[in-house]
């Protein structure tokens, strides 16, 4: 068996710290070209030996698990760096650096104007090495290391903007929803940790068997609960902040704000897909616990389906390609409870290329349109952006599962996985996942038709520059009017290479990831208890024939009908929609305030949580603490000082007159005792 290099192995996440450094703190003495050349260089590398390592991996049976660096020792319980590369982490460590060096590359022609050039291309490289430690560690406590590194580069990006109003709203907000996902993770991980011994994931699977007959006393709801049980729905808590489902999405919409690369590297390959990476990472755990699995396929379905009917009533075209993010991490997360982790992390990958594909095509439309997002001012860009036009089709057929495409054999799959759950929340999820795919054809071709086909909306009118622009980087757009233009090389180039495998991923590698055994060591299923995958497997007869099958089933109808009704209501009989939107007046303005979530957040959660906090800042420190504990003790030592004062007066007659008082005293009492 080949043996995999630690020194190569951590080159991977080094290269692109290595870049990160240079640009972050000698950005000025290096120059622009200084600063993007050292980070694509550092995730070049990265990718290099990122592909390296998967061939390795899949063609020579290569592993490593291995503590690269001690930290510490506390008791019997160590906590280390360390890496553990098997088939998954493999996928993950080329798909991460390969969308990443697609961005960074995309990011020269996007940013080029913009005054924080170094310090963006410092922070996209800090992010993929964040999220290559998340997903290269062996332990608990680097995962959770990457887990904050990337909720902590995603602030700084989301908000890059710093003199924007909108963009630092939207990066606390992000910030702010993650604690709440993180709190759960880190309770998690604490007892992991507690009842294990062991922050390492091998020696915590080799116990989870024991870890599975522990019952946690928790009588609120009127049983115990089992430990594992309750470690996988707090580390589920975690994905849900971070993977963005409901109703922890909030934080995902308005990342938007951030500049279009780095929305496409938060939505595609890194942050959101962390937490459907750790689920599967855990499944030894998660197989344990059909409570657990139960409660994921539930907020797999609702977020899948009710953020996709968002994607159809928006007009911004970022926000559009990020609640179709929303709704396939929704998908992602519904394989994961149908214990189709497998189908899950395929999805992943083949997501990540054409999601990215989509976000990067929105943002060469941005620069064609002169930085104005609303698609009602856009319409036949089809003969002025060609390269746009054609990757954007191609993306937009992967994501909607037409078949041959990458998005349709990792979307069938969880349908079919979905179908063949024996769990009781599994026909809601199946449902969900049905009605989703006829959502998303609809709303993706919405977008599409409006963009590139049907009339020009843009002629005759000046375009108004980016929404409320940020202040620090005017690129000085807008004040005329322009004729859109296909974007320069350094965009159209990585569209072009993302657009490979947004078609033929899927195609390549269905049968290896979810039949093979290149996950195998990797993901551990249950098959007795939770038999989709073996049933997938054994109506699988190879991708050519599933893509076939597919032209007659109910998914492949539905996703048609999705796009013909998109084309006759957009660019036929407009008055369609228009109709509706008036006759359905009352749901529109719940889903143009995203089921007032945000208005529940501000104005119960976080107003309860704010008077919480002042109650026991009122209350508790002022009143009890300060108040009473730390001022009344105080006091009542005066009072009874300013007592004692009163018998200390220097007087000997005085002394004397208490000490006959006091003779006086215990002779009575003696006489009442012996009478």
């Amino acid at each position: 068996m080949t043996q995999l290099s630690q020194s190569m192995l951590l080159a991977v996440p080094l290269a692109p710290l290595a870049g990160a450094v240079i640009a972050g703190f000698f950005g000025k003495s290096v120059g622009r070209a200084g600063s993007h050349v050292a980070t694509i260089l550092g995730v070049l590398i990265a990718f290099i030996l990122s592909a390296m390592t998967l061939k390795a991996v899949a063609l020579d049976g290569a592993r490593f698990n291995q503590t690269v660096y001690e930290w510490m020792v506390l008791g019997g319980l160590k906590m280390e760096v360390g890496f553990m590369i098997d088939g998954l982490t493999a996928m993950m460590m080329c798909v991460v650096t390969f969308v990443s060096l697609m961005v960074h590359l995309y990011t020269i022609g996007y940013m080029e104007e913009d005054p924080g050039y170094q310090r963006f291309f410092s922070y996209i490289s800090l992010f993929t090495f964040s999220m290559l430690m998340l997903v290269m560690s062996n332990n608990f406590l680097q995962l959770f290391f990457g887990w904050e590194a990337v909720g902590l580069v995603s602030y700084l990006l989301i908000g890059f903007w710093f003199k924007k109003p909108t963009a630092v709203f939207a990066n606390m907000k992000a910030f702010l929803v993650n604690r709440v996902g993180d709190f759960g993770f880190i309770l998690g991980i604490g007892l992991v940790c507690a009842y294990a011994g062991t922050l390492n994931y091998t020696e915590t699977f080799a116990k989870a068997g024991e870890l599975s007959k522990i019952v946690f006393p928790y009588d609120t709801w009127g049983g115990d609960w089992m430990l594992i049980t309750v470690i996988c729905i707090c580390l589920f808590i975690g994905a849900m902040g971070k993977s963005a489902q409901f109703p922890l999405h909030v934080w995902l919409p308005d990342s938007m704000e951030g500049p279009t690369p780095i929305s496409a590297l938060i939505h595609a390959a890194t942050m959101v897909t962390a937490g459907i990476f750790m689920v599967a990472r855990m499944s030894p755990l998660f197989e344990l616990s059909d409570t657990a699995l139960n409660f994921i396929l539930v907020i797999g379905s609702i977020t899948a389906l009710f953020m996709g009917f968002l994607g159809i009533i928006q007009n911004d075209i970022k926000r559009v390609v990020a609640y179709s993010t929303l709704s396939q991490l929704g998908y992602m997360t519904m394989a994961l409870g149908a214990s189709a982790y497998s189908v899950a992390v395929f999805h992943l990958m083949t997501h990540a290329f054409f999601k990215a594909l989509l976000f990067l095509g929105a943002g060469s439309v941005i620069m064609g349109m002169h930085h104005d997002q609303d698609i009602r001012n856009m319409g036949g860009l089809r003969k002025y952006m060609p390269i746009t036009w054609i990757t954007s089709l191609l993306g937009s057929l992967a994501l909607i599962g037409t078949p041959f495409f990458s998005g349709f054999y990792s979307k069938d799959s969880i349908i079919e996985a979905l179908h063949a759950s024996t769990l009781p929340a599994a026909p809601i999820a199946y449902a969900a996942a049905i009605i989703g795919v006829f959502v998303t054809a609809f709303y993706s071709f919405r977008m599409y038709f409006l963009v590139f086909h049907g009339k020009e909306h843009f002629h005759h009118k000046p375009f108004p520059g980016e929404h409320d622009h940020h202040d620090e980087d005017d690129h000085g757009h807008g004040a005329h009017a322009h004729t859109p233009h296909e974007s320069p090389w350094v965009v159209t180039v990585p569209l072009l290479l993302l657009a490979i495998p947004s078609v033929v991923i899927g195609y390549l590698t269905i049968q290896p990831m979810l039949y093979g055994d290149f996950l195998k060591d990797a993901i551990s299923v249950n098959l007795h208890a939770h038999p989709a995958m073996e049933e997938l497997a054994q109506e699988f007869h190879g991708a050519a024939a599933m893509a076939m099958h597919a032209f007659g089933t109910l998914p492949f109808l539905l996703a048609l009908g999705g796009v013909v009704t998109a084309y006759v209501f957009y660019m036929l009989v407009p008055a369609v929609p228009a109709f509706f939107a008036r006759a359905l007046a009352p749901l529109v303005t719940v889903m143009e305030n995203k089921y007032y979530m945000d208005w529940i957040n501000e104005n119960i959660l976080a107003a309860g949580a704010r008077l919480l906090g002042r109650g026991l800042w009122k209350i508790g420190d002022v009143a009890i603490i300060d108040g009473l504990v730390v001022n009344g003790s105080a006091r009542l030592v005066g009072w009874i000082g300013s007592l004692v004062r009163l018998f200390q007066t220097g007087y000997i007659y005085h002394y004397a007159l208490v000490m006959l008082v006091g003779v006086f005293a215990l002779m009575t009492w003696f006489v009442w005792l012996h009478r």
